[in-house]
């Protein structure tokens, strides 16, 4: 919503602006079409040309979180936890018990309980592989960190491409609209002869390139791409969290303490309060005993 609101501002005080110190829309318009046709058309050319067909679909769905927002909420911050917390509890009570959940997380009682953070084959591989990890000996907290951070890494930067490719977009379209501007000088000088209200008409519609360009880069295109990133940003801090509260588990410490430590590193505005979390880990107990 907020999305849709920042567009209406800035065509509202654009335009509105220029009319309101007596400009004319009429110029604008009948070069937009032509001119939308040669700087869109090659900002998408250059975007397709510039990547494979993996980050044009991924981009596509990237953009639409742009007026969505991110993919975690805050319940699913509190759902995390509660699920790392009853996974942690039963491998603590049981560990052979913990190898169906971990080894078949599709049919896994406890992660059925979690249908959106099931969905996420990347968390589910985390928490799964981690875990796998520790049945398998393999525990040293410190060894188990370095491999998570840089498989987080990884993750990231991979997320991260489709900004970066937009971001290039938006860096060029300032350009593009000169190239823009520039043909619609060699259409002007074509026309020399005309008299001035005519040439000033081909002069008006070859800057409208040069506006275009800027303007689609600056109020558009670079805020779009900003966007992008701000939130797969704050989305992997979702499998930062996971992280930090499987490493806990590796030094030994308590399960309600593994939980505590991921709780205060979620981000402040999804972070569930602490007695609403023990309340909810209080339930997995009677549950799960």
């Amino acid at each position: 919503m907020i999305g849709i609101i920042g567009i209406v501002v800035v065509l509202v005080m654009v335009f509105g602006g220029y009319l309101a110190a007596g400009g004319t829309m009429e110029i604008i318009l009948k070069a937009l079409p032509y001119e939308m046709i040669m700087i869109g058309g090659a900002a998408i050319g250059g975007f397709l040309l510039g990547n494979d067909l993996a980050t044009i679909k991924r981009t596509g769905r990237d953009m639409v979180s742009v007026f969505k927002g991110p993919r975690w909420k805050a319940s699913d911050y509190h759902d995390l936890l509660c699920l790392l917390f009853e996974l942690i509890w039963i491998a603590r009570q049981n560990p052979v018990a913990i190898e169906e959940h971990i080894e078949d997380p599709e049919n896994s009682s406890v992660f059925a309980k979690f249908p959106r953070i099931r969905a996420d084959q990347e968390a589910v591989e985390l928490i799964s592989d981690t875990m796998r990890s520790a049945s398998m000996n393999y525990d040293d907290p410190m060894q188990v960190e370095e491999v998570l951070d840089k498989r987080l890494d990884a993750n990231l930067q991979h997320a991260l491409h489709t900004s970066h490719a937009v971001r290039i977009v938006a860096d060029a379209l300032p350009a593009i609209g000169i190239v823009a501007a520039v043909l619609g000088i060699i259409k002007t000088m074509g026309s020399i002869d005309q008299p001035p209200a005519v040439l000033g008409v081909y002069i008006g519609g070859a800057l409208t390139g040069t506006f275009l360009g800027v303007f689609l880069s600056y109020c558009f295109v670079g805020p779009i791409a900003e966007r992008m990133r701000t939130i797969v940003e704050e989305d992997a801090h979702f499998l930062t969290l996971i992280r930090e509260v499987l490493v806990a588990n590796l030094h030994a410490h308590p399960a309600n303490i593994c939980i505590e430590v991921g709780r205060q590193n979620a981000p402040h505005h999804f972070r569930p309060s602490f007695a609403e979390l023990e309340e909810s880990m209080r339930e997995v107990k009677k549950t799960a005993a």
